[in-house]
C-alpha cells in the first residue's frame, strides 16, 4: 500500500489524502478506478466506481481545518473483505427491505435473494453496491456513473439502464442524481448509503450530534424491521426530531421500536418533498465539536435514519481506528421500505417509457458552536 501525503494546508493531524493506485483493480472482469470531485473552496470527493462508492468526502469546520466526513476504506482490497458492505455505496434495485424476498406485477410474483434474515436487503447481497459501475470523469466538479441491470438481475423484471450523477458544487453541496429506465414493469428505489461523522472519519461517537428531520410521521416496523404498513405520528416518541434532539438523548428508550431497530433504523415520512422541491431540508445534523453542519435535501418521500447500531469495530477505517457501534450515521433519502407489497405507500413501480429521476443534496455549512442554539449534548 502506497503512502499519502496531505493536499490541504489546513488538514488535522493523521489525514492522508487517497490514493488511486489502491483502487486500480478487475472485479468481475472490469477495471476498478478511483474518481476526484473537487471545488474552488477545497472540498473534495473520492469516488470508486466499485458500487458507486463515496469514499471520502472532505469539508471544512468553522475555524477552516477540512476533514474526512464519511466512514470507508484507503483501498479496494478493504472494501471487498469488509463486514459493512454497504459503506459509502450506491444501493439498488431497490433499497431497504423486501419483506420474504418476494413482490408481485400484475398478479406474477417474483422472487429476490434473501440477504437479511427473511427479507431482501438493498436489491440483494449482488445489488448495485456490489457491482462495477463504467465512470466518466465529466470534469472536475462532475462524475458520472452508469450500469445496465440485465433482466431478472438478483430477480428483478426488466432491463434496467442506470445513471447516476455526482456534483460538487462551490456551496459545498454534494449532488447526487439518479436517472433510471426499463424495457418493462418493475420496481426502482435508488439511493445512497454514505456513513457520515461530522467530527472527522473515525472519531468515537455521533450520539452527540444534534438532529433534525423535517417529519411528523415515520413507519413502525415489526420485530424483522418490515413496516407494518401503519403510518404514525413521531410526537411523543423517541422518533420526535422535529426540533433539534441530540441522537443519544433517546436512543435507550424504553420502546418497542427501539428495540426492533437496536436504536434508530427507521424510514421518516419527509413533508418536504416532488411538489415543494427544495424549499426546506428534509433533515439537518450538526456536530457541536466541530460546528461542521449538513442538511439534506431530497425529492423522495422517505428518509431512513439510521444510528449506526450494527457497527462491531471488526473494521478499521482510513486512519486505522476501529468502527465500533454508533460511530457514524446514515441519512438514506428513499421510497418507503417495503413499498411493493404496501398499496398505501408511494409507488415505486417504474413502466416502460417513464423515466425514474431523483436528486438528493447533502449541503454542509458552519455554525461556530458557542453561537449555536441547538440542544448540545444527550
Amino acid at each position: 500500500m502506497n503512502s499519502y501525503k496531505p493536499s490541504f494546508n489546513k488538514m488535522p493531524k493523521g489525514f492522508k489524502t487517497m490514493s488511486p493506485d489502491n483502487f486500480k483493480k478487475t472485479v468481475n472482469n472490469k477495471e476498478v478506478k478511483l474518481f476526484t470531485i473537487k471545488n474552488e473552496s477545497g472540498a473534495r470527493a473520492d469516488i470508486t466506481n466499485y458500487g458507486g462508492r463515496i469514499v471520502t468526502l472532505i469539508v471544512p469546520d468553522y475555524r477552516g481545518i477540512f476533514d474526512d466526513v464519511v466512514t470507508g476504506f484507503s483501498s479496494i482490497d478493504e472494501y471487498l473483505n469488509s463486514n459493512e458492505v454497504y459503506f459509502g455505496a450506491l444501493i439498488g434495485r431497490f433499497g431497504n427491505r423486501i419483506a420474504n424476498g418476494k413482490f408481485s406485477i400484475d398478479g406474477k410474483e417474483y422472487s429476490l435473494k434473501q440477504n437479511n434474515g427473511p427479507n431482501s436487503l438493498h436489491g440483494g447481497p449482488n445489488g448495485f453496491h456490489n457491482v462495477v459501475w463504467e465512470g466518466v470523469q465529466v470534469d472536475d466538479r462532475t462524475l458520472e456513473l452508469l450500469y445496465f441491470s440485465p433482466h431478472m438481475e438478483e430477480g428483478f423484471p426488466g432491463n434496467l439502464k442506470v445513471n447516476v450523477r455526482y456534483t460538487l458544487t462551490d456551496k459545498n453541496e454534494l449532488r447526487i442524481d439518479y436517472n433510471a429506465e426499463t424495457d418493462r414493469k418493475t420496481v426502482v428505489n435508488l439511493t445512497s448509503h454514505p456513513f457520515f461523522n461530522l467530527s472527522g472519519e473515525g472519531s468515537k461517537t455521533i450520539l452527540d450530534h444534534v438532529l433534525k428531520i423535517n417529519a411528523e410521521k415515520y413507519t413502525p416496523v415489526d420485530e424483522h424491521q418490515i413496516p407494518t404498513g401503519k403510518i404514525e405520528e413521531v410526537a411523543g416518541t423517541p422518533f420526535d426530531f422535529r426540533d433539534y434532539m441530540a441522537i443519544g438523548k433517546m436512543i435507550e428508550s424504553d420502546n418497542i421500536q427501539i428495540a426492533y431497530g437496536s436504536g434508530y433504523d427507521h424510514n421518516f415520512v419527509l413533508e418536504t418533498t416532488n411538489n415543494r422541491g427544495f424549499a426546506e431540508p428534509a433533515a439537518s445534523v450538526y456536530d457541536p465539536n466541530t460546528g461542521r453542519q449538513m442538511d439534506v435535501l431530497t425529492t423522495e418521500p422517505g428518509l431512513q435514519f439510521y444510528s449506526g447500531n450494527f457497527l462491531t469495530g471488526k473494521d478499521k477505517g482510513k486512519r486505522g481506528e476501529p468502527y465500533l457501534k454508533r460511530t457514524s450515521f446514515c441519512l438514506e433519502t428513499q421510497h418507503f421500505p417495503d413499498s411493493p407489497n404496501k398499496p398505501g405507500f408511494p409507488s415505486t413501480l417504474l413502466l416502460p417509457g417513464e423515466k425514474f429521476k431523483s436528486t438528493t443534496i447533502y449541503r454542509f455549512s458552519t455554525l461556530k458552536p458557542e453561537n449555536n442554539n441547538l440542544e448540545p449534548s444527550t
